[in-house]
């Protein structure tokens, strides 16, 4: 099996579905670093087609859907993070209850 093939399975396996934005574009930064396709996505493109420009070539750009990826989904994370910080700091543990008890619910938060 090709390296290739092997790190594709990783996108594969963790596909995006919206609230996974950031761990999903992790591995796909792995996957175009490693194959050396990262630019498509890092770099701006050339000027837009004119107007009377075929369908095809007046799709959107990687760089383009990512952007708007980061713009639709990586708000949500931000307010996670904020509501699990929260949620971290507020939980102490109840006066007699176990141990094992108060890590396994630091543990699901």
């Amino acid at each position: 099996m090709s390296l290739f093939n092997s790190l594709t399975s990783i996108l594969n396996q963790n596909k995006f579905e919206g609230p996974n934005y950031v761990d999903w574009k992790r591995n796909l930064d792995i996957v175009l670093t490693t194959e050396g396709y990262k630019f498509v996505i890092t770099e701006e493109c050339p000027e837009k087609p004119n107007e009377d420009a075929t369908d095809d070539q007046s799709m959107w750009s990687a760089y383009d859907m990512l952007e708007s990826l980061k713009e639709m989904f990586g708000e949500q994370n931000c307010a996670a993070k904020k509501t699990t910080m929260k949620a971290l700091l507020n939980t102490k543990m109840a006066e007699g209850s176990s141990i094992r008890d108060h890590v396994l619910k630091m543990m699901g938060i």
